[in-house]
């Protein structure tokens, strides 16, 4: 008996015709979907789940990182635009938590209430008229030459087809963009990738005795190392150090802990059908006994229970599509410009090696003088062999250290917003690579992107 079958072919319906079409509904999605429709786009964003958000619910990441960075030695929010409004959106609904610094002030990040977040992005997507199809999964994509004329989804409805002149990947494992022949880099190169974690939260938290014993970022990994040495055995933890802050509700909060290996002891691969499956239930044995010892350890969380564990693993690297140009770690570390300028990246390399997390600041952070951030280039978006398609967040064109940076959620909103204004601006027949670079800079800035570049 063979191990492949043979699928018929068959005739599929047509779901509908666009002028873009967004795949996937994280910040990249998001962003991309606003930008290309308020600039006059008819707009389909196809999201797996039944809500937006992407990592930021899905993953259970619950805050935004990467939306301030130092210049001249004070830190400010240096990511603007659609994203303005998002977090508008979210504080009206009561669930933005005040800006939260971290690593003696060398970061500074954003949380939020999950379930604000989803009717938020639900609320500002159609308001600018933009289509909803959940519970929809890219499947196949039909080829015409060098481009993409439709995208295959399967839904609940069965196998259909959506038509378009140009398409936004968004997906962040670069699922459109496979299926379209785009050569792509899987993880490091070398078998593993930044590893992926299963997010929790914990409630009925004594807020005040918590804050007094973790406070910093790095004070839980204190307590850690301690309970190593006390209790030898007692405690199996998948990393050293952990991050462990509260949310907007002080009783309740979140913990980034697990780390989810492979049977070879490699990062997850979460392309990988089977991987995934086994990595999930990794993950929430891991939530399990670290919860162990937050309530035997910890002061402040005796009487705390799991409130939620996130619906899927966090993945922070997979594909990552060649394109015609690849932000690198050295365009992290020396705070580099780009006369493509699309908006900035401010968060570090963040590299989830195998048992730790290394931090890896541009090179100018302790100076206090200049900008302490990187452009993200235009260019980076582009892919190879397709002409009508922009892959834009964790999965557009980066090296493995780079992507360890502009992965995070500020970075995926510029990219994004980036793509949907320049999808509105493609004209019939056009290749994205030969769009007109100054136009769509000066769209962003008229829609509120932010540029520290005295060139643009």
């Amino acid at each position: 008996m063979t191990n492949t079958v043979n699928e018929p072919a068959r005739t599929l319906p047509v779901y509908g015709d666009y002028d873009v079409v967004v795949v996937g509904g994280g910040p990249a999605g998001q962003a991309a979907s606003v930008s290309a429709a308020r600039n006059g786009a008819k707009v389909l964003l196809v999201e797996r789940y039944g809500f937006l958000g992407g990592m930021g619910t899905a993953g259970g990441v619950t805050n935004f990182a990467g939306l301030y960075g130092r210049k001249d030695g004070q830190m400010q929010q240096v990511v603007h635009g659609m994203v303005d409004e998002l977090l508008e959106r979210l504080d009206t609904l009561g669930g933005l938590n005040q800006p939260q610094d971290g690593m003696q002030g060398r970061i500074r990040v954003r949380s939020y209430d999950v379930s604000a977040y989803k009717c938020a992005a639900d609320q500002m997507l159609l308001a600018c008229g933009v289509q909803l199809l959940f519970h929809a999964w890219a499947a196949a994509v039909v080829m015409d030459g060098p481009r993409i004329s439709a995208l295959v989804v399967e839904t609940k409805s069965g196998r259909q087809a959506i038509r378009a002149p140009c398409f936004i990947d968004c997906s962040g494992d670069a699922d459109v963009a496979h299926f379209a022949g785009v050569p792509f880099e899987l993880g490091d190169g070398h078998g593993s990738a930044l590893f992926p974690t299963t997010m929790f939260r914990v409630g009925h938290v004594d807020a005040q005795r918590a804050l007094q014993a973790v406070g910093e970022f790095t004070a839980i990994n204190t307590l850690m190392a301690k309970s190593q040495q006390d209790k030898p055995g007692s405690y199996q933890f998948p990393r050293d150090g952990a991050i462990l802050r509260p949310q907007k509700n002080p009783t309740e909060w979140r913990a980034n802990v697990t780390q989810i290996r492979n049977a070879a002891g490699k990062a997850m691969d979460a392309t990988d059908a089977q991987q995934l499956s086994a990595g999930e239930i990794e993950g929430r044995r891991q939530i399990s006994e670290y919860f162990r010892f937050l309530k035997c350890e910890v002061p402040g969380f005796e009487q705390a229970e799991i409130v939620d564990i996130a619906p899927q693993v966090g993945i922070r690297e997979t594909r990552r599509i060649q394109g015609h140009y690849a932000l690198s770690g050295e365009d992290i570390l020396s705070s580099a410009q780009f006369d493509d300028a699309i908006g900035i990246n401010a968060w570090p390399m963040e590299t989830h090696a195998a048992g730790r997390i290394d931090w890896q600041f541009p090179r100018n952070f302790d100076t206090g003088v200049g900008r302490v951030y990187n452009d993200l280039p235009w260019q980076m978006l582009i892919p190879v062999k397709v002409d009508n398609l922009l892959v834009a967040g964790r999965c557009a064109s980066m090296t493995h250290e780079g992507q360890s940076a502009a992965r995070a959620s500020g970075g995926c909103f510029v990219m994004g917003q980036a793509a949907g204004t320049a999808a509105a601006q493609l004209q019939a027949g056009q290749k994205f690579a030969d769009l007109d670079v100054r136009k769509l800079q000066a769209n962003l800035k008229k829609d509120g992107v932010y540029f520290d570049n005295h060139r643009i």
